[in-house]
């Protein structure tokens, strides 16, 4: 949902209103595109605005990551981590977990530098079963979208939100903040030609398969509940250059920016 455009030196995001897919490389005209983005385009007659995805967990958080982010702008590095409760900061002392009154109450927080980040984890196609690609996004619209219908379709689903066949799906409305002009946020909704009934059923089904082949799919997220606390952040230093430069590149919190990527995890 953002080209990448170099302007001074630095790799800016440029607002897009359909979905790209890429690798996480980059080359000198930005990120080398996934053979899935020209596959999923050919079936469509316009732009790429749909991608037919499937989850990897049944709990919506392993899916999903969403927390306030601080990074400091000039060396890149990940200062602080909070969810409005509590936050994992690095002081003099050390890593630290302290108390996160959210960035409009924090003094670490001025000058709008403290964004909420979501990480969205999708399987596309079926070449890695445990293969994803992450969309990244600091817009608050598909934060507050994505958080409500993972949850409400592990709700629905009896807890086999891993097994529904689902759809990423760009949509667009006008606010008075954007002056009338269309703002682009991204929708979690059952696959195309499906209604709701059609993909419970298909879970089900899809379900059962598993479990008489033996896969264990609370185990697998077990494993990934192990892995995410494992770590002091989930980006490492050096991936959050990249992510500056292409969703904390402005400071204005009114300007978010999304990015598809193929996962390294």
């Amino acid at each position: 949902m953002a080209k990448s455009l170099k302007n001074n030196g630095k790799r800016l995001p440029e607002k897009d209103d359909q979905f790209t897919i890429t690798y996480q490389v980059q080359s000198r005209d930005g990120w080398l595109l996934h053979p899935l983005n020209d596959e999923l385009r050919q079936s469509k007659e316009d732009k790429l605005r749909s991608i037919p995805v499937r989850l990897l967990f049944n709990e919506p958080d392993l899916n999903f990551r969403a927390d306030y982010t601080l990074f400091d702008r000039q060396s890149g590095r990940l200062l602080c981590v909070g969810n409005g409760e509590t936050c994992k900061r690095i002081t003099q002392d050390g890593m630290q977990s302290l108390p996160c009154p959210s960035p409009d109450a924090c003094s670490l927080a001025k000058g709008n530098s403290c964004k909420p980040y979501c990480r969205l984890n999708v399987v596309i196609g079926d070449e890695d079963p445990l293969g994803t690609f992450v969309f990244r996004t600091t817009g608050y619209n598909s934060i507050r979208t994505l958080a409500a219908r993972l949850h409400y379709f592990q709700a629905i689903s009896g807890n086999h939100l891993a097994c529904l066949p689902m759809e990423l799906r760009l949509r667009g409305k006008s606010t008075r903040q954007s002056h009338g002009a269309p703002i682009f946020y991204v929708d979690l909704k059952v696959r195309s030609g499906m209604d709701v009934t059609e993909a419970l059923q298909k879970a089900s089904e899809l379900d059962t398969q598993q479990q008489a082949a033996g896969f264990y799919q609370t185990a697998l997220d077990e494993a990934a509940r192990r892995g995410f606390g494992n770590g002091a952040f989930e980006d490492s230093e050096e991936d959050s250059h990249t992510v500056i430069e292409e969703l904390f590149a402005s400071p204005d919190p009114a300007n978010s920016a999304e990015v598809f990527s193929r996962s390294g995890h």
